[in-house]
């Protein structure tokens, strides 16, 4: 079997020098470095692109350099790129358990920080792997290096909805840790019906009041093994959420009374809906703007329903399933505009009609209090001339 693999990786090395000469490299012709490797961490899959000359130079070809041990699978494979300068081999897999190429999947989990402080299990996913040389050297001895490839990328798994790594040895290795995000492929959008077919185009005069609001959190081109859990939505007066008067639409397992939960963690759409309300402290405003805000979970299918247990213990629960789930969070948000007053009285009537009504009495209580003023000065003046009339006269 040894002496198969051999073969095979033999012929696709001799195919490989036909594409690429050690004499084509020029000086990019040396000894491996540690920035031999560039990852990107995508939405839907992991690219990584390893200088191709420095490994010749040590003695191998893209052929020979196997990812995570798997050299029989042609979407695993390494494809030389001479278009670009230095010429690399790319290695391209998506992200999804089981069919990336080999690749670990560690789930960490941490007490919640900023807005996410009342959380006790906020997850990231870490997906790690390595691309090793293969030496075809046969004999006792080799005179060729031993490569690695190492590389890392963490994704977190939780996410707040605004509107929206080495392994050292006597070989030469280069390590790349990269941060991911599924950001990108969540969404918040509003609609004006129940079937979610309708987007929800608020007028600049604002939306009526009780006007059931269906809003809907989707995540696009993300690998099936995530479904989108909401862990809270709220509504705030700024954009900025952390320096506002907020309302809580729904906290985990508990909701205010008017908000209707339709769908969430069942699927990678979470849905529900609320009646347009205002914020008292603008009163004295015809237009309530408000800012809508979802945080957003990531989970695995097989682990959301953990993540929606309702009881006292839910953040002991939390803490047990850390290698199951798999996001930290990020903030959708939309604005929102509610007429805060009634169309049937305008601005101007109920307050004018209250101040003429205020200062008719105001005039009254005046006359009143300067007649009996009057009286009382001329009740005075009477008395004392009555008292000086009887003095004389005695």
């Amino acid at each position: 079997m040894a002496l198969l693999i051999l073969l095979i990786l033999t012929s696709l090395c001799i195919v490989g020098r036909e594409a690429l000469s050690i004499s084509d490299c020029g000086v990019y012709a040396r000894r491996p470095e540690y920035t031999d490797i560039a990852v990107v961490c995508g939405t839907s899959a992991i690219d990584l692109a390893i200088q191709i000359c420095p490994a010749m130079y040590t003695g191998y070809n893209e052929s020979l350099l196997i990812l995570n041990r798997i050299w029989n699978i042609v979407d695993c494979q390494g494809t030389l790129d001479t278009t670009v300068v230095p010429p690399v081999v790319r290695f391209s897999f998506p992200i999804s358990e089981g069919n990336a190429c080999g690749s670990n999947f560690m789930t960490t989990s941490s007490q919640g920080t900023g807005v996410f402080s009342d959380f006790s299990n906020i997850q990231s996913v870490n997906i790690s792997g390595v691309v090793r040389s293969f030496d075809p050297t046969i004999g006792t001895i080799t005179y060729n290096a031993e490569l690695k490839y190492f590389y890392s990328c963490a994704y977190p798994l939780e996410y707040l909805i605004n509107n929206t790594q080495v392994d050292v040895s006597s070989s030469s290795i280069a390590l790349i840790d990269n941060n991911g995000s599924f950001i990108s492929t969540l969404s918040m959008t509003l609609y004006k019906d129940a079937n979610y077919t309708t987007p929800l185009v608020i007028p600049p005069v604002g939306i009526e009041l009780r006007t059931n609001v269906y809003v809907q959190v989707v995540a696009a081109n993300l690998t099936s093994q995530y479904f989108v859990l909401l862990d809270r939505c709220y509504a705030s007066v700024s954009p900025q959420p952390s320096n506002s008067t907020f309302f809580n639409l729904f906290v985990s397992c508990s909701r205010d009374q008017l908000t209707t939960m339709l769908e969430n963690g069942d699927s990678q759409r979470a849905r529900f809906y609320f009646p347009a309300f205002r914020f008292i402290e603008q009163q004295n405003e015809t237009i309530s703007t408000y800012y809508l805000h979802c945080i957003t979970r990531l989970c695995e299918s097989s682990t959301c329903s953990t993540f929606k247990q309702c009881s006292r213990k839910r953040r002991n629960v939390e803490a047990t399933v850390v290698q199951e789930s798999i996001t930290e969070p990020s903030v959708l948000t939309v604005a929102i505009r509610a007429k805060a007053e009634s169309p049937i009285v305008s601005s101007e009537e109920t307050p004018s009609g209250g101040q003429s009504e205020d200062k008719g009495a105001s005039v009254g209580l005046g006359i009143a209090v300067a007649v009996l003023v009057v009286l009382g000065v001329a009740a005075v003046l009477m008395a004392a001339s009555f008292y000086r009339k009887l003095k004389q006269l005695r």
